[in-house]
């Protein structure tokens, strides 16, 4: 018999023993064979008779071979209804949210049958499933993002949570910079000096500014500082000097190099030629924007040879040399300047091709040596004397410079360097003050200027056909194109104009080929007072450079996209057609009926609903939920009649049955003591759900 049996038979024992006892009032010490009448009362109401008596309750004085002889309780009688977390039962009108069998913590289902964040418990007295896996696209659970991997330095950690300057606005798509100008650089910012001011270094959409270079996040951009020797911000080069023409430019920019007038570019000039062996030149050095530090196309982008828009100026690198021509005591004038020479436009002073190193070749004519066939004269003294105009000598002070060119109205780049009236004196410039002889006390001024030195000038450009140079200029000019003279102005002589026009007809002549580079070479000298004229003019000297594009379609995420799914962008639940984020999709908190989509929070994950309502599951799909009228036992319900209240009131509106005698559950709340799923007395449970005293 079982231990709850035997109690509960000798507790109804004592209890009729005890009523006995005290309507009898005596001591019982044998067998009773009468009793006075009327006899005393059962304990249903009755009266004993002897036999009765005598039946139920047999004496001896240690009455320990007499017990009441009740009917056997039913063996499966339930015990009273208690609500246990923990017993694979989930009982939602109790409160419970899930039931997994146990009570161990941090399982998915706590202690207390409730349950922890970022899990699901599909099924009572199974395990729950915890639906936190960072790196699976979707947010759960303590995540604060999740772009689909679980790799750091992206915005998402590897632990899911945003780091410092990152937003991750939707799952499974990169993170992006939070904002420019909060100190921190990431995502696509090239820089973040903590404001949005321009001007700074750091643009207001944190792009490092030409000039500039940004080391770090938070604090000011810096100058850069060409000519030493370190590559800074948006440098192509440095090569320690300012000197132009060295395959580096006076503002760190990459040169192509050039011979005999034809030029081949290199990587980082920003130029690209049919034939090179580069597949892009965007005009810088860096990986990560398309084109390769070593010009080759990154993948998932684009490169186009593209006109760089036109410029409101052009700056052209320039060499001045600076002669002496009215010497102070003490120092000597150089021959070819304020020389007594005729005057006049003397042409063929300088071979027409220049020589191995670029510069003019003497031709030996009209100098000291002969002056025959020369119409105004001597110009010049000896070789050695001239050779020392474009090179750099202990006879001339260099000064490295510009000349801005700019645009007019009619897209022609103009530098007008001299009039009459205010002539072009290079070392009277505030860029070169302190530079030249006058400066260094060994030369006097001579009509309030500095009127003795050469000019130089190199430009490279993309034959496209139709480009015109102009020139106007005193005393002597040659220009040379593919190392060929076109211009030739020599002498001393007033302002004159020469021209180059590279008309198809001329391209064809000059068995030139569009496409290619060519360099124009421009050599001038200012030799006698009171005039300086020098004006250049450039028309259709365009330049072009690749321009990268990241390929949204390609399925290739690369910088600057956020998503690209390829063929499906565009698509549901796929990338949008810029790749600038996810289009309509599951968890977007749009409900797209038309994509089947039953309901969309933003985060589905609910499987049962809860207060009469459904929840939204994963797939976008309403949950279940007590008042859908169907009987969903895994959680909880007894019955679902849709939220209507049948008229016997057997299914109540919380699923569950209503509590009664005969339904086989002890509703201890209502009184019941036992409940064998019948309302017949004498089987040992009443009718009304009390044990019976049953007699043999």
């Amino acid at each position: 018999m079982r231990l709850p049996q035997l109690v509960q038979r000798q507790n109804r024992f004592l209890a009729v023993l005890t009523a006995t006892i005290s309507v009898i009032g005596c001591q019982v010490d044998k067998p009773v064979t009468s009793v006075p009448d009327p006899g005393p009362q059962s304990p249903d109401g009755g009266t004993w008779d002897a036999e009765t008596f005598d039946r139920f309750f047999l004496f001896i004085p240690d009455m320990s071979n007499r017990v009441p002889d009740l009917a056997p309780l039913p063996p499966d009688a339930p015990p009273a209804p208690v609500v246990v977390c923990g017993d694979g039962i989930l009982n939602v009108p109790e409160g419970e949210q899930c039931d997994d069998g146990n009570v161990i913590p941090a399982d998915g289902c706590g202690s207390t049958c409730l349950l922890d964040d970022g899990w699901i418990c599909p099924e009572p007295g199974k395990p729950c499933v915890n639906t936190t896996v960072c790196g699976d696209g979707r947010v759960s659970g303590a995540e604060e993002c999740d772009d689909n991997n679980i790799a750091g330095g992206d915005g998402c950690s590897e632990k899911c949570q945003i780091e410092k300057g990152w937003i991750c606005p939707m799952p499974a798509v990169r993170c992006q910079a939070a904002a420019c100008g909060d100190g921190f650089m990431v995502g696509s910012e090239e820089c973040d000096d903590g404001n949005t001011a321009k001007g700074d270094g750091c643009s207001d959409t944190c792009h490092v500014e030409p000039g500039y270079f940004c080391p770090t996040p938070g604090a000011a951009c810096q100058k850069t500082v060409c000519a030493n020797n370190v590559l800074e911000g948006d440098e192509g080069c440095d090569d320690g000097n300012k000197l132009p023409w060295d395959g580096c430019s006076p503002t760190c920019e990459r040169e192509p190099t050039c011979k005999d007038g034809e030029c081949a570019s290199v990587c980082g000039d920003g130029m690209i030629l049919a034939g090179d062996v580069e597949e892009c030149d965007d005009g810088n050095q860096r990986d990560d924007d398309g084109c390769s530090k070593d010009c080759t196309k990154e993948i998932g982008w684009d490169c186009v040879i593209t006109p760089l828009a036109d410029a409101s100026q052009l700056s052209l690198p320039v060499v001045f040399r600076d002669f002496i021509s009215i010497p102070a005591t003490g120092a000597t004038r150089h021959p070819n300047f304020e020389d007594n020479i005729g005057t006049g436009i003397s042409p063929g002073l300088v071979k027409s091709v220049l020589g191995s190193d670029g510069k003019p070749v003497y031709a030996g004519i009209c100098d000291n040596a002969s002056t025959t066939g020369c119409p105004n004269g001597r110009q010049l003294t000896t070789q050695a004397d001239f050779d020392e105009w474009y090179r750099d000598t202990a006879k001339s002070v260099r000064g490295d410079s510009f000349i801005t060119l700019a645009r007019n109205a009619t897209g022609q780049y103009v530098f007008d360097g001299g009039t009459p009236t205010n002539p072009f004196l290079p070392f009277g410039r505030t860029d070169l003050t302190g530079v030249g002889w006058v400066a260094q006390g060994q030369e006097l001024l001579s009509g309030g200027g500095d009127f003795g030195f050469t000019t130089e000038v190199h430009y490279w450009f993309q034959l496209q056909g139709g480009e015109r140079l102009d020139f106007s200029g005193d005393d002597d000019v040659w220009v040379f194109f593919k190392n060929a003279l076109l211009i030739d102005l020599g002498g001393r002589h007033a302002a004159t104009t020469g021209t180059i026009s590279l008309t198809d007809a001329e391209i064809m002549t000059r068995s030139l080929t569009k496409g290619r580079i060519y360099e124009i070479a421009l050599f001038h000298a200012e030799r006698h007072t009171n005039q300086s004229n020098f004006k250049l003019t450039l028309n259709g000297f365009g330049r072009s450079k690749s321009v990268c594009t990241p390929i949204c379609g390609d399925g290739i995420v690369v910088k600057g996209e956020v998503c690209d799914d390829g063929l499906l962008n565009g698509t549901y639940g796929h990338c949008n057609e810029t790749c600038s984020g996810l289009g309509p999709h599951c968890g977007d908190n749009v409900v797209q009926a038309a994509e089947g989509e039953e309901c969309d929070d933003g985060v589905n994950l609910t499987t049962y609903g809860i207060n009469g309502k459904p929840g939204c599951a994963p797939g976008c799909k309403l949950s279940p939920y007590c008042g859908d009228g169907k009987t969903d036992s895994l959680f909880g319900e007894q019955c679902d009649t849709k939220g209507v209240k049948l008229p016997d009131s057997s299914c109540q509106l919380n699923c569950t049955y209503r509590p009664a005698c005969g339904n086989g559950v002890v509703d201890t709340a209502d009184g019941e003591e036992c409940d064998d799923g019948n309302l017949i007395s004498g089987d040992g449970c009443s009718s009304f759900c009390t044990w019976e005293i049953v007699n043999r």
